[in-house]
């Protein structure tokens, strides 16, 4: 920013103000310990305020397994650097949206506005744009009755000046009026009513260990920028949650890289925060630990989240680690031997995509930690099992199916009702027999929980058993929810919810042009395909009897030929089997990823294999 003549004083002794209010704040940073916030052991959910195929969700229908939802996101809304951020409630009236808010908490939830985003990129430059910024946000929280604000500063927003070089003490104005701004927004609702959270990347914060971007030479100069805000924020901030996905490989206190994806990877990271470590490796500026409880892993629901994607068994043997002590062979915990017992839980991103994926997530890591504290007398009935079908009828039997129900302390089975009988059965699906052919039958199902709770009952579903000797001539229903995983010039992959069927589905048929495609599962990779080419692909569900349902249809249109490998550049999105050209060889990229500088290829062999 230019400036002129005795106009460049002021700026430089409001950045000197600000850094001495910032060193008063280190008075009590380590005595005033934020408040014990949700339950001891938290689950945080991100909530898309969008659809982006993993299928929109209202507020209210969330998984009763997450103690925080996360709202996502507030943006700018007139540049990245006014100050001024904006929500608009997507699918929603305001009064409908406030009232699932509402309804939220009254369950014991809290309700929490996330900033930024990988779109939504904020930079606050000027005293001014830290003054909007707050206003905004205030006014964001007071409309909808949020219970706090998660800072989700992603791409550009922060980044250090050449010189500013101590985390402690940061001149960088981006970071001063960041700083500022939350502990404003924070006094303005109070300690005691007011929850702060943050979702930065690994890049900024864990590589600071390695890296520190306001005093390396020819690295990128948003390395660690987070730390100086953490530090500053740390007596108000109730628990930080890093992004331990899209992430490259990172350095960890063993100085050993470490990859995303498993319980190695997790440890490393978390350790990292809960030890403390000296930033770009100068012992005179150690970042302090934070405490167990300000700490949670931040996790991708499922593969098509984010990558890094890291299964149930991975994820727990990592809180076995922080938690129990329970040390890995590959990575010994610095910080305590015996474990974090007050380590606050997990993240994910997100609810939406958790739900895409049966809730493996939230029913597996909502039972672990529930395991983990001691229980309370339990009166909660499940939620009631949805959508039941049936899957195949006969003159004297049926196959009833439906979604799992959810419950705070988990559902131990269920319960089919006809009539003035009952049959109980332990998963998602009962086969009922000896009924009487050519007889109408109603079905409703109730799940139940280890106390005895017993939740309301399903949709009925009126079956008719067929004569006997009957054929079956009942189409399977349209295969719905289609959606374009990836696409390449050659290639085309996608996903569809599957179709029900009276007696089952076996398959499906994918017809574009001329050609047919058999799958036996919901999704599909379509191979052989022209570049920049648009396709028409139908998708059918069939039986085994050999009957096709309705046809669902989806455009897609392939990538142009990418011509051959380019140069490896920083700051670009590369898929797995991408290929680049470096320093004279050509490398194919084994994981995706967002380049960095310092990641060229020969020096992340975990990111890219050279041909």
């Amino acid at each position: 920013m230019a400036m002129k003549g005795k106009t460049l004083r002021k700026p430089i002794v409001m950045i000197l103000i600000a850094v001495l209010i910032l060193s008063l704040f280190q008075v009590h940073l380590f005595t005033t310990p934020a408040r014990a916030a949700v339950v001891s052991k938290t689950m945080v959910g991100y909530w898309h305020n969008f659809d982006n195929g993993s299928g929109f969700i209202k507020l209210r229908d969330v998984s009763p397994k997450f103690d925080v939802i996360n709202v996502s996101f507030a943006e700018p809304t007139s540049g990245v650097s006014s100050g001024v951020i904006g929500f608009t409630p997507y699918n929603y009236t305001v009064a409908e949206f406030k009232a699932d808010v509402a309804y939220l908490q009254s369950q014991g939830k809290k309700v929490i506005i996330s900033i930024g985003g990988a779109n939504g990129q904020v930079q606050l430059p000027t005293t001014a744009a830290r003054d909007q910024f707050v206003s905004s946000v205030t006014s964001i929280i007071e409309t909808y009755g949020f219970d706090g604000l998660d800072v989700d500063f992603e791409g550009h927003s922060l980044f250090l000046n050449a010189g500013d070089n101590d985390f402690r003490n940061p001149t960088t104005p981006v970071i001063v009026n960041l700083i500022s701004a939350l502990r404003t927004i924070n006094n303005h609702f109070g300690t005691e009513n007011f929850y702060l959270t943050m979702a930065p990347e690994t890049f900024f914060v864990q590589l600071g260990y390695s890296f520190y971007g306001g005093s390396c030479i020819s690295c990128d100069n948003r390395a660690g920028s987070y730390l100086p805000v953490i530090y500053a924020t740390r007596d108000i901030l109730d628990w930080i949650q890093v992004q331990n996905y899209n992430s490259g490989p990172i350095t960890g206190l063993d100085d050993q890289y470490h990859t995303m994806g498993n319980a190695d990877f997790h440890v490393a990271m978390a350790d990292m925060l809960l030890t403390g470590f000296p930033v770009a490796k100068n012992p005179n500026h150690q970042f302090p630990a934070l405490r167990p409880d300000q700490v949670l892993l931040g996790l991708p629901a499922n593969a098509n989240a984010g990558g890094g994607f890291t299964s149930v068994a991975e994820v727990q043997k990592a809180l076995d680690a922080l938690i129990k002590g329970v040390q890995l062979p590959s990575y010994k915990t610095r910080g305590s031997t015996n474990g974090y017992p007050g380590f606050r839980g997990v993240m994910t991103w997100s609810i939406n995509w958790d739900k895409f994926n049966n809730f493996e997530f939230s029913n597996s890591h909502r039972a672990y930690l529930d395991n983990l504290t001691p229980s309370t007398p339990d009166t909660q009935p499940p939620t009631a099992p949805t959508n039941v079908v049936a899957n195949s009828v006969t003159s004297t039997s049926v196959n009833l199916s439906w979604n799992a129900s959810t419950d705070n302390v988990g559902v131990t089975g269920y319960t089919v009702y006809f009539g003035t009988q009952a049959v109980n059965a332990t998963g998602t699906s009962a086969s009922i027999a000896g009924l009487s052919p050519s007889t109408s039958y109603v079905f409703t199902v109730k799940a139940r929980d280890a106390a005895g709770n017993q939740s309301a009952a399903s949709n009925p579903v009126t079956v008719t058993t067929s004569a006997v000797g009957g054929g079956d001539q009942v189409a399977p229903t349209a295969p719905s929810n289609v959606q374009l995983t990836n696409k390449s010039a050659s290639s085309v992959s996608l996903s569809w919810t599957a179709s029900t069927d009276n007696v089952g589905v076996t398959g499906y048929t994918i017809t574009y042009g001329t050609n047919n495609l058999d799958v036996n599962g919901t999704t599909a990779v379509i191979n052989g395909l022209s570049a920049n080419t648009t396709y028409q692909f139908t998708i059918k569900a069939k039986d085994a009897a050999g009957n096709l349902s309705p046809g669902t249809t989806i455009s897609v249109t392939t990538d142009a030929s990418p011509g051959g490998p380019q140069a490896w550049a920083p700051n670009v999105s590369y898929k797995a089997n991408d290929e680049v050209t470096y320093g004279g060889k050509t490398y194919k990229c084994r994981q995706p990823h967002t380049s960095l500088t310092g990641w060229e290829p020969p020096n992340v062999p975990a990111l890219w294999l050279v041909k």
